[in-house]
């Protein structure tokens, strides 16, 4: 057999198992908009209760920006941080904070954020469906992760029970 009999049999191969893939459909969910808003917004408002600027960013389960909310007096920073955790969370599925533990230690995933737009620090909270990880909300500005994460968590609250 040459070579490229053997890239033939190979491009088939693919071919008919990608169509016979093809006949099964996969169900996701997403995040509308007009949600994606509501939790941005609630973000950069649960933190100026608190007296802190903070921007918000809202990802989809690919990590593609939905929404972006700057809050009054924010630094330019926040955008890309606020995205970046967003970013973080959607891609590995779990909380930033957690994250953050996770780069600590024995087993540290800290390499990892080498990766572009990859951030381990608390503040990015991703949204699920039962198990289906379906976006992240990010936030950025409050002067700590922990502070961030409560922000991000008052806009998971806010749209939580009209996720479906």
């Amino acid at each position: 057999m040459t070579i490229g009999h053997i890239f033939a049999a190979t491009i088939a191969g693919v071919v008919i198992s990608g169509s016979a893939a093809s006949a099964d459909t996969l169900t996701t969910h997403g995040i509308p908009m007009a949600l994606a808003v509501e939790a941005a917004s609630e973000t950069v408002s649960a933190c100026a209760k608190q007296g802190f600027h903070e921007t918000a960013v809202v990802v989809d389960a690919d990590g593609a920006t939905i929404v972006t909310l700057r809050g009054d007096g924010t630094g330019i920073h926040t955008l890309d941080s606020a995205h970046d955790k967003a970013y973080t969370a959607v891609s590995f599925k779990n909380d930033t904070l957690a994250l953050a533990e996770r780069a600590k230690g024995e087993d540290s995933i800290a390499p990892l954020s080498k990766l572009p737009h990859v951030m381990f620090f608390g503040g990015g909270v991703v949204i699920k469906v039962g198990n289906e990880t379906i976006g992240a909300i990010g936030a950025a500005g409050a002067p700590g992760a922990k502070l961030d994460d409560g922000c991000a968590h008052a806009g998971l609250d806010k749209i939580r029970d009209r996720l479906e």
